[in-house]
């Protein structure tokens, strides 16, 4: 092994294919199955090319765990492999082959052609994978473009649907105002501090005099982020598009983009010494827990419900954001972990009972579902126990990080408005967990048994969330030696 690595320093242009390596491989796996896709058929392409694009993210994975042993830089300067950068790389490269698992079944009952579906899911998932390592700013643009561009496509896939075009739209449109801030935003770093490096800025900006151009800088960039994580008041397309878009892809995009977006948001904030983030992101905090839990209530629509939510927690994480950077950072990398394990596994279980069409996404079409699927909805209701902060469940580990980072750096109000919304959300998850165990359905609606994809991404959910919520210590071990890291 040490051989290997001493080979790979010795060819400078190695180690910088090296340390882009899980872009580059899942690249030509969604290459490959663009090409191929025409030619498989069309009854055989659903399990085959999926089968493809599953082996391409445990690639991704794979590529991950070699490239944490060449840590540094890579072409000049604008990548860097550090601890944070190989968490958030194999977290959307889990993401990716989670919901490729929860797509088989659900391409099939839709009766959609799989390839270019598979082939944009990896794609969007190079630019998430090069965002968590990106150190320079326009290269993070570049980054957002190639994942937004991806999730863009796949919000409208349910193409015989009309509100699946329509969020599509809604998103592509919403989305290139929010990037033009944040290349505006750009503009204005460069302007004030003459590079768009990180390292550079961080070094202009850690100075006693910080132009006043730097601080409008952080504004835009920071709504334009803000636009991608679904943060108020910046969440207006997110109840719309997760309704229409499939429910694997929202299982994708609520997931996998704002762990991306996360992590260049921890480098723009914290590693820079962006000025002025404090109050910024306490208002952001307070509004995205109330406004997503508040809204959440009167929803009828278990994908408008969960959307709200991801804006709730949206909410919750930025809370770490405001904290100290030693103690914010690793319960905001513990948070994403948490939330992605609980928020897939609830979007696994959606897509499977949504039926063709995806019919069956109403409130009351859950109602029986303890006697007419009991596994089916004990794992549902572990996921929403976890959204809630049970004990016992990586939800509750990953509040608790969250709110003790706060209450460290003495924000005492927006402690007590998370807590607060906490228990209102905890109202429309249990309603949910209600309605299965004790209300008996209008009309019988058949479950479908559960297959053997769909079956392996629920368990790997359910096992990643128990796991946060038992043994949530080395995880948070690994998270805070990457904050020390990043912060170095």
């Amino acid at each position: 092994m040490n051989f290997r690595i001493q080979l790979v320093n010795n060819i400078p242009h190695a180690v910088d294919y090296i340390r882009i390596l899980p872009e580059i491989v899942l690249s030509i796996f969604g290459m490959v199955i663009m090409v191929l896709d025409p030619l498989v058929d069309e009854r055989r392409s659903q399990r085959t090319l999926g089968g493809i694009a599953l082996l391409g993210s445990l690639a991704a994975i794979a590529a991950t765990l070699y490239q944490a042993q060449v840590p540094g830089y890579a072409f000049s300067d604008m990548v860097r492999v550090d601890s944070f950068s190989i968490f958030f790389h194999f977290l959307i490269a889990s993401i990716t082959a989670v919901v490729i698992l929860t797509s088989y079944e659900y391409m099939e009952v839709q009766q959609t052609r799989a390839g270019e579906y598979y082939a944009l899911i990896l794609l969007g998932a190079v630019g998430m994978s090069l965002m968590s390592s990106a150190v320079e700013l326009v290269l993070i643009f570049i980054a957002l473009e190639i994942s937004s561009i991806s999730t863009y496509i796949l919000a409208g896939f349910r193409r015989h649907a009309a509100i699946s075009t329509e969020s599509s739209l809604k998103y592509f449109l919403l989305g290139s105002f929010a990037t033009a801030f944040f290349l505006y935003g750009v503009a204005l770093m460069f302007g004030a501090t003459g590079s768009t490096s990180i390292s550079v800025i961080a070094d202009t900006l850690g100075t006693d005099m910080v132009p006043l151009l730097a601080y409008a800088g952080v504004a835009l960039m920071f709504v334009g982020l803000a636009f991608k994580v679904a943060a108020a008041p910046f969440h207006i397309w997110t109840p719309d598009v997760y309704e229409g878009a499939p429910a694997p892809v929202v299982g994708f995009m609520s997931t996998a983009p704002k762990a991306a977006v996360f992590a260049v948001l921890l480098r723009i904030l914290f590693e820079a010494h962006a000025p002025g983030r404090l109050w910024l992101i306490w208002l952001t905090a307070a509004l995205s827990m109330t406004i997503g839990n508040i809204s959440a209530l009167v929803q009828s629509n278990v994908k408008r419900l969960l959307a709200y939510s991801s804006i709730a927690h949206a909410g919750y994480l930025l809370v770490a954001f405001a904290a100290l950077p030693e103690n914010g950072i690793p319960a905001a990398m513990f948070y994403v972990a948490s939330y992605a394990a609980m928020n897939l596994g609830a979007f696994a279980v959606v897509s499977h009972l949504a039926g063709a069409g995806e019919r069956h996404v109403a409130l009351e079409d859950y109602a029986g579902l303890g006697r007419r699927a009991p596994l089916l909805a004990a794992t549902l209701t572990i996921f929403l126990l976890s959204l809630i902060g049970i004990p016992i469940t990586g939800g509750f580990f990953a509040k608790f990080y969250v709110f003790s980072a706060a209450l460290q750096a003495n924000l005492v109000w927006l402690t007590i408005i998370g807590v607060l919304n906490s228990g209102v959300g905890a109202y429309y998850y249990l309603r949910i967990i209600v309605v299965m165990y004790m209300r008996e359905p209008k009309e019988e609606i058949p479950v479908a048994p559960i297959p053997l994809g769909l079956g392996s991404a629920l368990a790997i959910s359910l096992a990643a969330t128990i796991y946060l919520g038992v043994l949530p210590g080395r995880v948070l071990e690994y998270a805070s030696r990457s904050a020390a890291e990043l912060l170095h």
